[in-house]
């Protein structure tokens, strides 16, 4: 690109050269958001999804390989600090809400202190956990004391030992109480993530559709997707309008909710039942127009895309003693380069890419 000539200006007049180009810190007064977290087709991401651990204390056959995964050693995950340290700046810029994930967060000794120290952040609304449900009713009380507002609990079946099969582990009734806990403290909706597998749960669709009716639960179905070590093939993956067909037959009054502009469910309700359901629709009718997400993973990379293979190291960055200006440079440059939307099913599924444990589920 030739350069830009410019004539010498006035010493009151303010030069743009060259320097000052990439510096877009935020200014209220100017800008209603981020530069620096805004993409190259107008997303705000105001969403950000951080990794607490890779180690997860289930085995889930869509999310991690039957052989398991060579975990990160201990010294190239973030720390505390620099979980905080990422957070303070991401929220500084215009993130208003923060997914803690794993892994399973819960096991992280001080996920406690981390959502405490996470909520005392001017500007960010909400803190969220996605987990197994595992540890979740002996935990809860507590978590919610810290200030953690949105639960999301993985729960594939509602049979126990095709539970058992799916996540290779036992533990059922554990998940089961801590669903319950969780409605018993206010949580509402409590929601609930349902990877579908033909030939393994499509046939309990009706069974967790019923759930919502007598509680305030929102079972979101989610098409099962391609990572690196389940086995992924089309033939697997039960798409929505198949789901929404099924349910359909069952419950012919199935009413659409309005969505949020950058919410991923389309989300239905049966009259007169106290829940909702979901659809992730990532496979068959991907939402990348809205996205407003980017991920923080374990060790500390940035992912701006689920099923992008790029990632930047702010580990490394953070580490080096970099201040939060050359921070939010390279962070802005990451941004920058997101796609307008992902590659499709067929080309994910021969993409490298992290396994789901560890990428953040």
């Amino acid at each position: 690109v030739p350069a830009l000539i410019l004539a010498p200006c006035p010493a009151e007049l303010t030069c743009f050269t060259a320097e000052h180009l990439p510096t877009r810190l935020r200014d209220d007064s100017i800008l209603p958001f981020s530069a620096f977290l805004t993409d190259n087709f107008g997303r705000r991401h105001s969403y950000l999804r951080i990794s607490l651990t890779e180690k997860c204390n289930l085995r889930c056959q869509y999310c991690m390989p039957e052989e398991g995964v060579k975990l990160t050693p201990r010294g190239q995950l973030l720390s505390t600090a620099e979980v905080l340290t990422l957070a303070r700046l991401f929220v500084r810029e215009g993130v208003d809400k923060i997914r803690l994930t794993g892994g399973e967060p819960l096991i992280r000794p001080d996920v406690l202190d981390i959502i405490t120290e996470l909520r005392k952040l001017e500007g960010l609304k909400t803190i969220a956990v996605t987990t197994n449900g595992m540890n979740l009713a002996r935990l809860l009380p507590k978590l919610k004391d810290a200030g953690l507002d949105l639960i999301n609990i993985s729960l594939d079946s509602l049979v126990p030992a095709k539970f058992e099969f799916i996540v290779r582990r036992k533990g059922f009734h554990k998940v089961m109480e801590g669903i319950d806990k969780a409605v018993e403290l206010g949580y509402n909706p409590v929601k609930i993530n349902c990877v579908v597998m033909r030939g393994l749960n499509e046939d309990e669709l009706l069974d967790f559709v019923a759930l919502t009716e007598k509680k305030p639960l929102e079972v979101r179905f989610i098409e099962y997707m391609p990572f690196d070590g389940n086995k992924w093939n089309f033939k697997k993956m039960v798409s929505y309008q198949e789901m929404l067909d099924c349910i359909r037959q069952q419950w012919p009054n199935l009413k659409l909710l309005q969505a949020g502009h950058t919410d991923t469910a389309k989300t239905f309700k049966v009259p007169g039942f106290k829940g909702q359901v979901g659809f992730i629709t990532s496979m068959s009718d991907h939402f990348c127009g809205s996205c407003n997400r980017l991920r923080i993973t374990a060790d500390g990379n940035l992912k701006v895309c689920l099923f992008g293979n790029s990632e930047v190291s702010l580990r490394e960055v953070l580490r080096s003693g970099a201040s939060d200006e050359e921070l939010l440079q390279i962070i802005g440059a990451a941004v920058g380069r997101k796609k307008k939307q992902h590659a499709g099913m067929f080309s994910i599924s021969q993409m490298k890419n992290r396994p789901m444990i560890l990428i953040g589920g």
